[in-house]
């Protein structure tokens, strides 16, 4: 574990955060700062989103997307953040996230642009179809696959499983295992029954849990409301420190706080690492830039609203204190402010995040390994045996192995997508001013030609006018 270490703090020390958050600049400029210009048409496009065109519904696909988003990265990710990278790993977090919408919105264009049909009508795309489709190579694809299926379906499983037991083992006497095996047989009733089963779970699941989690977070912060300016300013003060300062059970630095402010921002929204466009990716919408809108709104909420509400409350708390990490930092929080239901409350949502994060990570490993095996019934059914190995031993492993893993493999998700998304760039700024010119022609919804192969299209005065 030494060497995976070590690979992490030169992958998270500066290379694979200046490398993401350089390609938010990179894209926020070409694409004139869409999460300014366009935010406020973000509601009012997802209110459009929930009408069904066929298949999966744009809203069905935010709900999955934001599910495998919201999930532990909200509620572990900020945990571990502060933990490790003290208050001012917040500010980097919510960087990466501002950085981190239009990477997002691009990603779900090319998801959009360069997907596939399944057999039964649905859609599939992602990274690794982008790839060989829009960017004609196929080594890149291959690379991306492996690492998804691996990383994600695999570790980052574990993830999840990992901290749906402990939040358990934190409110009930039971072994670890036992959570797992019950969380396993949840994840087989649905995963079995493909995209369209896991966008109306999500569809439910999401919408609720996010709301209530919020609730009661805000109502935490309400009743500390008078500490709130002194949080805040303890964020952006510790931001930028070049001197360790004391908190929790450790010094901190802007290194650490940038180091692990970026890493835990790109787990809790996932722009840039290129999961999230592979549920985007299957939505049926009239526009490509209707599922783009939708998925900057996934990233604005799982990190700018969701956790900034489980940092308030920790740093309000003093939670930070206790010495704890992951979801038991969380649970402490919560109990400090509500007594002995803080930790059930913590459990249920923690529960209900990991969930459907689960069953996102197990899909976006399946799309990936249909990319390099196309629609083989076999080739998938083996793979999601072992996904719920993964989550057998997710659940009794210890968090910081665990936590190793998905950081190595992210950084080569990084690496890979942000290749494409960089090389693929002029095809999203010729949707998006498609999208525009027929608003400014009076179309009040404008309607993308799904025949039209935009890789024949003759680019190239756009690109100049650009």
């Amino acid at each position: 574990m030494q060497v995976i270490q070590t690979l992490n703090g030169i992958f998270w020390g500066w290379l694979v955060a200046g490398i993401l958050l350089g390609t938010g600049v990179f894209f926020t400029i070409r694409l004139k700062f869409p999460q300014i210009r366009y935010f406020t048409k973000l509601f009012g496009n997802l209110r459009e989103s929930m009408k069904s065109e066929g298949g999966v519904s744009g809203f069905g696909a935010l709900c999955a997307a934001v599910g495998g988003q919201v999930g532990t990265g909200s509620l572990v990710g900020v945990a571990t953040a502060l933990a490790s990278g003290g208050p001012g790993a917040i500010f980097w977090m919510w960087m990466t996230a501002l950085l981190g919408m239009p990477i997002s919105f691009s990603e779900a264009v090319l998801g959009q642009l360069f997907r596939e049909k399944n057999s039964d009508g649905t859609y599939r795309g992602g990274p690794a179809y982008y790839m060989e489709k829009g960017l004609h190579s196929k080594l890149l694809s291959v690379l991306f696959s492996i690492s998804v299926m691996i990383g994600i379906g695999f570790f980052y499983a574990m993830i999840q499983s990992n901290s749906i037991s402990v939040a358990l083992t934190g409110v009930v006497d039971i072994k670890p295992l036992i959570a797992g095996l019950v969380l396993l047989v949840l994840v087989c009733l649905v995963v079995f029954g493909g995209i369209k089963r896991l966008s109306e779970v999500s569809s439910l699941v999401v919408p609720f849990m996010a709301l209530a989690y919020l609730v009661i977070a805000v109502i935490i912060v309400v009743m500390n409301i008078k500490m709130l300016p002194g949080v805040i300013t303890l964020i952006f003060k510790s931001a930028f420190s070049f001197r360790a300062a004391a908190g929790g059970v450790a010094g901190y630095t802007i290194k650490e706080a940038f180091r692990y402010g970026v890493a835990r921002g790109l787990f809790s929204n996932d722009a840039g690492n290129g999961t999230a466009p592979s549920m985007h990716a299957s939505a049926v919408v009239k526009h490509p830039v209707n599922q783009g809108l939708a998925a900057m709104l996934g990233t604005f909420i799982t990190t700018i609203i969701i956790c900034s509400c489980t940092a308030f409350c920790i740093l309000i708390t003093g939670a930070l204190d206790s010495g704890e990490t992951g979801i038991a930092l969380t649970q402490v929080a919560f109990h400090n402010a509500l007594g002995g239901a803080g930790k059930w409350i913590v459990f249920l949502a923690m529960s209900l995040f990991g969930f459907t994060t689960l069953l996102a990570d197990i899909y976006y490993g399946e799309v990936n390994l249909m990319s390099l095996v196309s629609e083989k019934p076999g080739a998938v059914t083996v793979y999601r045996i072992i996904c719920c190995v993964f989550i057998i031993i997710g659940a009794v492993a210890p968090v910081p192995i665990v936590w190793d893993l998905v950081d190595l493999v992210s950084a080569f998700m990084v690496f890979f997508n942000v290749i494409a998304l960089i090389g693929l760039a002029r095809y999203v700024v010729y949707v998006l001013k498609d999208f525009v010119g027929q608003k400014d022609k009076g179309k009040a919804q404008p309607v993308w030609d799904v025949e039209n192969d935009i890789t024949a299209m003759d680019l190239t005065r756009l690109s100049d006018e650009q």
